[in-house]
Order: C-alpha cells, then sequence, then structure tokens
C-alpha cells in the first residue's frame, strides 16, 4: 500500500479495468470487469451474462457451496471461486467495487491474488471522502469443528493480524504455519501464493471432469502416494506437458515454490478472502487452525453476528459539526432532483450500504413557518418525513450500479411524531434499509432524532428507478 494510504478512509478504483481467463472448475472463459463504486456500495460481483444482470454481494449470508473454493448465489445467479479476488481487494484496501463477470467463476489465472493485485495496481486505487467504521472486538470469538479437526479464533486487537497453521498428516506438508502481521504485508508476502491440492484429490478431480479449466499449470500437486509411469504420463497430458516428474521434496515438478511454506501462506490468503464476507472491516487478531472454506464461511457468520449485535444500530447518532462530511450540499444535489426551497438534507455524515445519516439544520428562515404555526413556529411533520425520505433516497441510489436514478415512495407505514422540531433545532435524519434492495424496492426505518431524541420515526418503502 502507498505510503500516503488512510485506512480510516473508504477506497475504490481509480478507473475501470478488465482481466479475461478460464475458471478452474467450470472450464469457462469468462471476461472480468472491475468498476469503481460509490462510498458505502462495498464489494458486489454482477452476472452481466443473465437476464436482468442480477447483482450478488460478497455476503457470508449468500454461501450456497464450499466443496472446492467459495459460492455466492441470488436466485439462479452464481459466481464461484471468489476468494483469491476478495483476498486482493482486502489487502489493497479497496472497499467499494463492482465485479462484472460473463460467467459463472472468477478466472482462475496463477492460482494466487498477484493477477489481481497486478490488476489494482493498473487501475489505480482513490481514496473517498467517505470515512471507513473499523469494527473492533470486545470479546473471543470461537469456531470449533470437531469432525474437521478445525480451530478458529478472533482477538481483540488494534490492527487485522491472522496466523494460520496447516497439518494434512502429510510426510511432504508436514505442520506448516503462516503470519501477517499487518495488512500491508498482504501484496508481498501473501499475494504471490498459489492454491494446492494432493494428488489423491487432482486424480479424483480429472475422474470425474471437475477440473475443466485446461491449464492447471496454477496450482501445487503434493505428492502424497507412489506414482507409477502410466500415471505419470497421464499427468503430462493433464498438465500439457512433455514430462512430469516428482521432485525430491514431494512435489510435482510443473512449478517452482515461491515460499518453502507456500501452501500455509496461501491457507492465510483463503482465510482473507472468505472472511471479507462479514461485511464489515474488522480489527482482530485471526487464529485458524486447519481452515477450509466451509469453517471459514462459518466463522465469517459468527463475526457478522457479533458485530450486529454489539453495533448497537438502533443508537442515536453522534453528530460531530468539525468532522468533514461523507457528502455536502454540492454533493446532494448531484445525488437528488431537489433544490430550494425543498431540499431539505444539509449534508450527509455517515454512508455505508445498509445506513445512512444525514443532517438538517431547522432555522426561523424556513419558508414553511411564515403559514405554518406562525406565532408558535413549528416544522410540518411531512416535512419531518420528506426530510427522511431524502436521506434515503441517496442511500438507495447509492446502492445501486452507475447511471443516474430517481426515487419515488411507495408507501409509510408506522408513522409516529413523538415531540415538535422548532427553529434552532438539529435534526439528525438516520435511514436504515430493513431488507436488502430487491428489483429497486427498497424498505428503511427512518429515524429523526433532535438533541439525542426521537421526534419523528417511520418505516418507508420506496422505488429506485433509472433514469432513461
Amino acid at each position: 500500500m502507498d505510503i500516503n494510504f488512510n485506512p480510516d478512509k473508504q477506497h475504490t478504483l481509480a478507473s475501470s479495468i478488465s482481466i479475461s481467463g478460464t475458471g478452474l472448475h467450470t472450464g469457462v472463459l469468462v471476461d472480468m470487469n472491475l468498476k469503481p463504486s460509490n462510498p458505502g456500495f462495498g464489494i458486489q460481483f454482477q452476472r452481466i451474462d443473465l437476464p436482468n444482470q442480477p447483482l450478488i454481494k460478497a455476503d457470508c449470508d449468500l454461501v450456497t457451496d464450499t466443496s472446492r473454493g467459495t459460492t455466492l448465489q441470488v436466485g439462479d445467479a452464481k459466481v464461484s471461486t471468489i476468494e483469491h479476488i476478495l483476498a486482493a481487494m482486502v489487502g489493497m484496501g479497496i472497499d467499494n467495487v463492482l465485479i462484472e463477470l460473463n460467467g459463472p467463476e472468477v478466472p482462475i489465472i496463477d492460482g494466487s491474488s498477484e493477477p489481481f493485485v497486478e490488476l489494482i495496481e493498473q487501475a489505480g486505487v482513490v481514496e473517498q471522502e467517505a470515512s471507513k467504521a473499523w469494527y473492533s472486538l470486545d470479546d473471543n470469538i470461537y469456531h470449533y469443528d470437531e469432525s474437521k479437526r478445525v480451530e478458529m479464533v478472533a482477538l481483540p486487537a488494534i490492527d487485522y493480524q491472522i496466523t494460520t497453521l496447516i497439518d494434512f498428516n502429510s510426510p511432504v506438508l508436514g505442520t506448516q504455519h503462516a503470519g501477517l502481521k499487518t495488512i500491508k504485508d498482504f501484496k508481498a508476502e501473501i499475494a504471490p501464493c498459489r492454491t494446492f491440492c494432493f494428488l489423491h484429490e487432482l486424480e479424483m478431480l480429472l475422474d470425474h471432469d471437475l477440473i475443466k479449466g485446461g491449464d492447471i499449470n496454477n496450482a501445487i500437486v503434493v505428492v502424497d502416494k507412489p506414482v507409477n509411469p502410466e500415471e505419470m504420463s497421464r499427468l503430462a497430458k493433464a498438465f500439457k506437458r512433455d514430462k512430469i516428474e516428482v521432485k525430491s521434496e514431494g512435489y510435482l515438478n510443473n512449478l517452482e515454490l515461491r515460499f518453502p511454506n507456500e501452501p500455509a501462506r496461501h491457507k492465510l490468503l483463503d482465510v482473507i478472502g472468505d472472511l471479507a464476507l462479514i461485511g464489515y472491516p474488522i480489527k482482530a487478531r485471526i487464529i485458524a487452525n486447519r481452515p477450509g472454506h466451509s469453517t471459514n464461511v462459518e466463522f465469517a457468520k459468527k463475526i457478522k453476528q457479533y458485530i450486529k449485535k454489539n453495533k448497537h444500530m438502533k443508537d442515536v447518532p453522534v453528530y460531530d459539526p468539525t468532522i468533514p462530511p461523507v457528502f455536502n450540499l454540492e454533493k446532494i444535489e448531484k445525488s437528488l432532483p431537489h433544490r430550494f426551497p425543498f431540499l431539505l438534507v444539509d449534508k450527509i455524515t455517515e454512508l455505508t450500504d445498509k445506513k445512512i445519516v444525514g443532517i438538517k439544520n431547522v432555522t426561523f428562515n424556513e419558508w414553511f413557518f411564515q403559514g405554518h404555526f406562525p406565532n408558535n413556529p413549528v416544522m410540518p411533520g411531512v416535512l419531518q418525513i420528506e426530510a427522511l425520505a431524502q436521506t434515503g433516497g441517496i442511500l438507495c441510489i447509492n446502492a445501486m450500479p452507475e447511471g443516474q436514478y430517481d426515487t419515488y415512495f411507495l408507501k409509510i407505514d408506522n408513522c409516529k411524531f413523538k415531540m415538535k422540531v422548532v427553529p434552532g433545532d438539529t435534526m439528525v435524519l438516520k435511514m436504515e434499509l430493513m431488507a436488502p434492495i430487491r428489483r429497486g424496492i427498497c424498505e428503511m426505518k427512518g429515524t429523526v432524532y433532535v438533541g439525542g431524541k426521537v421526534a419523528t420515526e417511520a418505516e418507508l418503502v420506496a422505488q429506485v428507478v433509472k433514469r432513461t
């Protein structure tokens, strides 16, 4: 990472960039486009080859298969082998990106994250105005899987650190461990490390036509049994080589090791990629003993639940006017089709993929006070709801792919006005998604706070429509 990289800000790509390659398991040639995205968009995949071009968020709750890599699915749309590109995004500090694919699997390239790191560097990394909300742990979080002999723990820490230990009861691999003290070392220490498999696994995959990627010179093959000449000949054909042999260390000679403990380092890479599915950036020390994709994803779910339970989403947002806004008035006007006298949001102070906080300073000079309770100025409740709606509109528009959008409100439920809003008040407007956005329909819970107390609350449903 650049020495001037600010880890407390959100980042995206400076430009769009593409790469093509074959999926290791499907054998499908896929074009992959990486595109810059707005703050709070997160990491989302899009299957542009399918009807309606569905979006699939990088979220552990959407994982449907971990048998040979990690697969996400929404409806009938799948994207598999996502862990290496996700690890590259975390390692390079990318928070917001749209990953377009015209096939079902991320290209394997050389079996590591290094090609994706190089791609990100070519595109460039740009800092965004939005702050990055790190989540720290107050308690240890444990995950055990006795059947797989897996132990994982997340400990409170001031940085994101990972240690992995592998033990496959193999005389070739032995017991290996790898560590990452700071994510800044990811590019040099972890990204180049390629996937590995045992020869007996490779034979099973070849027998069942489960490695359709053609050129499988992207995996370290551990030879865990004697191999006869016929098998060597078959492997040479699979690897598109005239001859294949076993090196003295017990690896096939299809490639040279980049580190003595490259397998353990690749397991660490997989942990980073799979834990990206938590959906929140965390500061913790992760220790993973014999990790695999299934246990990584279960561990990610456990950490996600801990964060959701402990981050107190219903707490009153703290407004500090000295902190620069995520969106100033000029940027709000670029998102919303509202102008004076009907623009009712002054700035946005917080923005994630599921939550937004806006500010409206109420003054006696507001146009509506002339005719609404003239001798007892009270802000109309419907305009408080409109202020929430405009704030929510920015949240919805920001969650959509590139393009110009408008939001139209369809329904308001459970609306309650609990206290008056009068000149001199500062309205803190919070909107939270109650469910994922589907077909452009956004369900949100809105709350207006004044002086740390709830003034107004309502549930709002809106539709996001792309401008034509």
